[in-house]
């Protein structure tokens, strides 16, 4: 006897479509992950490198902001690989590779 929502055995259709979910809430996650990285560099680098705003960026000021962006995002990468390295290594699996 069958219940209400189907005999209980996914099928390859339900699979592919559990993927396909999977991996487009991975992608929103990446998404707002790279949106909250612009938003703190945006706030965190703008905070040290502009002191006085005006309609234009100084040399100085370009080269701060540029220096900053630069040291936050090898930061972010390298707590990123790190993060992944550990939770695969927790699952027993090798990790993936990282591109962004």
């Amino acid at each position: 006897m069958s219940s209400l929502f189907g005999s209980g055995a996914a099928t390859p259709d339900m699979a592919a479509r559990k993927e396909q979910m999977k991996q487009s809430i991975q992608q929103e996650l990446a998404i707002a992950n790279a949106q909250q990285l612009i938003n703190k560099i945006n706030e965190n680098c703008f905070a040290k490198c502009i002191s006085k705003p005006s309609t234009s960026l100084t040399s100085s000021q370009e080269t701060c902001l540029s220096q900053c962006m630069s040291l936050y995002m090898a930061a972010f990468d390298q707590v990123s690989r790190s993060y992944v390295s550990r939770i695969s290594k927790e699952r027993g699996a090798a990790p993936p590779g990282i591109g962004l």
